[in-house]
């Protein structure tokens, strides 16, 4: 069985037991943190930060997981909407005027958060999401391609440019800023949006699932899109994603780095009423919002049913979110607890249940917790 690092509650032996099993099936690294009450019952992470397993994983790697970002940049806009800045049924353009070119006076912010502004993706060149100004100026200008509010089509890189330039436009710093200034900062997390040459040794490049190669591309049935309407948007590679030019930029739909630690650590925010450690973020009422349900139905995007909340994906009670490649963050706020998961080893979508086997885990250790 693989070693595993960190530590964990007896009553969790599960989920560092699963852990274990991922690295024995392939995988090449990886780390899960489980969260109760806001406090640590798992941390532990296991196998190698590189391809050619010549660098253990350690306790502070860090990853890109990929759409698990959304969930960040969303928790920055619940934060604006608990202080009374930022409208959720306001008209976009109310905080960012250019946005009401090309029919889309009447989007409201809340449609940018639930995937059903009509904007879900692009025909740019892909170098084209390294530069903020050019690809919110890119939104700006394109038409929804259905009236919005009306149908959900996954925003998988869009989301991030839409928000945070109305989160910008409103604090006049980029959602990186927001994020670290009042969440990651208060809370002491290790989660950055716009990863500085400084962190670049603690990184573990993505690894394509086997067989694949850096060209590897997320295709429309995927389920983190990445962008993938097919035939219609610009492809997103590994390679491009494990390039510098994508860790430096400010991509708040996907380009965010952590461990498994920072994110359950972040997001316990929403499972303990917005108070973490001491440290009050949001209101028990800012964190009831997230699960409001703004769509239901078919996604355009994925091709599968969505439950859409403020910037979550809902699942029953909990809601949470998964990132191209494994990633997932799960937060049930009826129990308390968040669970994260973070790899460097992408699996094909169809045949990647590792997430779902973890919070699985974790549920398992939660009812011995509250026997």
């Amino acid at each position: 069985m693989a070693d595993i690092e960190g530590s964990y509650d007896e009553l969790f032996t599960a989920v560092p037991a699963a852990l274990a099993g991922l690295i024995d099936e392939g995988d090449v690294g990886g780390a899960v943190a489980v969260f109760v009450d806001g406090r640590p019952v798992v941390d532990v992470w296991a196998g190698f930060a590189d391809a050619g397993r010549t660098r253990t994983w350690q306790r502070d790697t860090i990853v890109n997981v990929f759409s698990v970002t959304k969930t960040m940049t969303a928790l920055c806009a619940l934060v604006l909407i608990d202080r009374g800045r930022l409208d959720p049924d306001a008209p976009v353009a109310r905080y960012w005027p250019e946005f009401a070119a090309a029919g889309k006076r009447h989007v409201l912010v809340r449609h940018l958060l639930s995937h059903t502004a009509g904007l879900p993706d692009w025909e740019w060149p892909v170098e084209e999401v390294y530069d903020w100004a050019t690809a919110t100026a890119r939104l700006a200008g394109q038409a929804p391609q259905w009236e919005p509010g009306t149908a959900a089509g996954y925003h998988s890189l869009t989301q991030g440019f839409l928000v945070g330039e109305v989160l910008r436009r409103i604090t006049g710093q980029s959602v990186g800023e927001f994020f670290a200034a009042e969440v990651a900062g208060p809370l002491d997390a290790d989660f950055r949006l716009g990863l500085g040459p400084e962190h670049d040794p603690r990184v573990a490049p993505t690894v394509p699932p086997p067989g694949r190669d850096e060209d590897y591309t997320a295709g429309a049935a995927n389920r983190d899109t990445a962008p993938a309407t097919a035939g219609t948007a610009t492809p997103l590679r590994v390679r491009d994603a494990n390039s510098v030019a994508w860790r430096r930029a400010q991509i708040p739909a996907a380009s965010g780095y952590g461990n498994a630690r920072s994110v359950a650590l972040v997001q316990s925010l929403l499972a303990c009423g917005g108070t973490v450690g001491g440290v009050r973020v949001l209101s028990p009422e800012g964190c009831a919002r997230a699960r409001e349900v703004q769509f239901e139905g078919e996604d355009r995007i994925l091709r599968m049913s969505a439950r859409y909340g403020l910037g979550y994906g809902l699942f029953g009670n909990a809601l949470g979110w998964g990132g191209w490649g494994g990633a997932l963050v799960w937060i049930d706020p009826d129990e308390r607890l968040a669970m994260a998961y973070v790899t460097n080893q992408m699996r094909e979508p169809a045949a990647d249940n590792r997430g779902i086997e973890l919070v699985m885990a974790a549920q398992d250790g939660l009812k011995g917790l509250r026997a």
